[in-house]
């Protein structure tokens, strides 16, 4: 059955009005790829697209395409595509002459289904390819920069959001703040962490956990910072829960931790609330290591500090009192000013002299305590019963990778011999 030009002259319009609204394209790019992928269908039908006009008006949706073609007298035709007979030609003016052009408009629709198919096609094709080189144009050069994006949907493994143009953005679940919840349709804000482009498919992935979003924050919300007043040297994150943020200050008037803090804490307040009630510790920067360990390991007082630079080992020595404070709750205190300083910092308890006369060798107790588990505690440096006792508890279970039951025997055993 033959196929009505109706049915297929439409589907053209429709496919300008789409492409007409083909986001961040400006309009001269459009029209000369609309133009090249009519040119890529007519070549494939005619053999050759030199000797045709196409004009095109994606305003209006609509186009026309004309052909060219040399009057030669009859029966001299040699190529039907760029040659017309005399008397073929008089059909359509009756003055033509031999030598003389005659241009005909071609109705596209006459070329059936599939070449309108194939137009549809390669015009999706380029439009898509057009959209993926301005998307990662638009992005490529704003990695670290925070944005604001849309909830669309929320997966298992990743929210995705959309800017105001509605390009799509990627929070991976390893991105996010553990404590973040997301609803359709609410705005978040992140730092854009990287901008991946594998096989021309650009992928926008933000964050929310990285440090990087953390020092933004803290630039916009702190002026001294923006204007280059003061430097933030290193940031240490556990998302959602706490971080150590270490700043110098170029301007010796300028207190850097009092300005990043605020009066009363106005300044990082909106930056707490943002992070999920992460609690930020700010102190001054120093290149005096040991000083500087010192302040990381804050609120805690360290009365003694000995380092190894070559190994980036840190042994730490503090009253009893203070031992809890250097090592917070759940480790995360020591395990930020390890992250912050870049030292391995083991924690200790002064204790003194008459404690250290009636010390007890950990082998003496293998009758007592599996000899693994005492070779796992002295890999540690930790060879007497005394230094054991003076270790935290949760140095024990992490860093002898032992269970909490097994280090609790260990202590208890220890703790009975002296108290014999």
């Amino acid at each position: 059955m033959a196929t009505k030009k109706s049915d297929l002259t439409p589907n053209m319009i429709e496919t300008f009005k789409e492409f007409k609204e083909t986001k961040n394209i400006d309009r001269t790019t459009l029209v000369s790829v609309l133009e090249e992928s009519f040119r890529n269908v007519i070549a494939k039908i005619f053999g050759s697209d030199e000797n045709f006009d196409v004009i095109l008006n994606p305003d209006k949706g609509d186009f026309e395409i004309y052909r060219n073609r040399i009057v030669v007298p009859d029966g001299e035709v040699n190529d039907e595509n760029k040659e017309v007979a005399l008397s073929e030609a008089r059909k359509v003016e009756d003055d033509y002459e031999v030598g003389e052009e005659i241009s005909e408009r071609v109705d596209f629709a006459k070329f059936g289904r599939r070449a309108i198919l194939n137009l549809r096609q390669t015009l999706a094709s380029k439009i898509l390819e057009l959209e993926h080189d301005s998307l990662y144009n638009k992005y490529k050069d704003r990695v670290g920069q925070i944005i604001s994006g849309e909830v669309y949907q929320v997966w298992k493994r990743e929210v995705l959001l959309v800017d105001e143009e509605n390009n799509e953005l990627i929070l991976p679940k390893a991105e996010q703040i553990p404590s973040d919840q997301y609803r359709k349709g609410e705005t978040v804000r992140a730092v854009i962490l990287r901008v991946d482009n594998e096989n021309n498919n650009p992928k926008i992935i933000l964050s929310r956990a990285s440090s990087t979003f953390l020092e933004r924050l803290l630039e916009a919300e702190v002026p001294e910072i923006h204007d280059g007043l003061i430097s933030i040297k290193r940031i240490a994150r556990m998302p959602g829960e706490r971080a150590k943020v270490a700043v110098e200050s170029y301007d010796e008037r300028i207190d850097p931790v009092g300005a990043c803090v605020g009066v009363r804490g106005s300044r990082v307040h909106g930056i707490v609330r943002e992070l999920c009630n992460e609690n930020i510790d700010v102190i001054n920067y120093t290149t005096n290591m040991k000083l500087f360990i010192q302040r990381a390991l804050s609120p805690a007082k360290v009365s003694s500090i000995n380092i190894d630079e070559e190994n980036l080992k840190a042994e730490v020595y503090l009253q009893p009192e203070e031992v809890s404070l250097a090592i917070g709750r759940g480790g995360l205190n020591i395990k930020l000013a390890s992250m912050l300083t870049g030292y391995t910092i083991d924690v200790f308890r002064e204790v003194n002299e008459n404690e250290e006369e009636e010390d007890i060798y950990l082998d003496e107790f293998a009758d007592e305590i599996d000899q693994w588990v005492i070779d796992a505690i002295k890999n540690l440096g930790l060879d007497t019963a005394r230094a054991v006792l003076n270790a935290p508890r949760a140095l024990l279970i992490e860093k002898a990778d032992l269970e909490e039951e097994t280090v609790d025997h260990v202590l208890n055993v220890l703790k009975a011999e002296f108290e014999q």
